[in-house]
């Protein structure tokens, strides 16, 4: 029986693959340089991301981190520098996913600021006449003094001041009548809309 003799590809140092790839730039170093340190990166970033598919995807993008941080930067022992490379690899990646995932959260929480689905917001003729009809019909159950503050200040767009000059009142009386004015065109509304 005949053996065939496996053509044995010499194994060198991770100190002499760094140097090799950094002279010549071949990537063909920077892979047998990652080979052996494959397992322990995919088992670190299934660690952190708890999800096989992510972890088999940052694997690879180490890899292609390493194609840049390499040469950059001075590694003496690439074990644990690439251990540390991995774990905030998956550190920001979960950062991005945590952050990504919050802002859903407050678009999907805040939806009526992005959509504009309200009727308020596409009032058609017959409703906005209705709209009109019933806030004429309220204001006129309005007292005559919040009557008066609020037609001044929505209506003529009239300030504080101006209103209370106008009508020889005092300001904080101008205040409390818009207020009270628009709370209870508020309930009128609710009551008669």
């Amino acid at each position: 029986m005949l053996f065939k003799l496996k053509k044995e590809v010499p194994v060198h140092s991770d100190g002499w693959l760094i140097e090799k790839y950094k002279a010549t730039g071949d990537l063909e170093f920077l892979g047998k340089l990652y080979e052996p340190y494959m397992h322990l990166v995919y088992g670190v970033c299934v660690k952190y991301l708890k999800d096989r598919e992510a972890a088999r995807d940052a694997t690879m993008q180490v890899f292609e981190k390493l194609v840049t941080e390499l040469l950059r930067r001075d590694v003496e022992n690439f074990r644990p520098w690439l251990y540390v490379l991995v774990k905030n690899h998956c550190l920001m990646t979960l950062r991005a996913e945590k952050s990504h995932n919050l802002h859903k959260e407050k678009v999907l929480e805040n939806t009526d600021i992005f959509m504009e689905s309200d009727i308020a917001l596409h009032p058609n003729d017959v409703t906005q006449e209705a709209t009109l009809a019933a806030l004429k019909n309220c204001m006129e159950q309005l007292k005559a003094s919040q009557k008066e503050c609020v037609k001044l200040f929505y209506l003529e767009e009239k300030c504080y001041q101006e209103i209370a000059e106008s009508l020889e009142m005092e300001l904080s009386m101008v205040k409390s009548h818009i207020q009270n004015g628009k709370r209870n065109l508020k309930i009128c509304l609710e009551n008669h809309g």
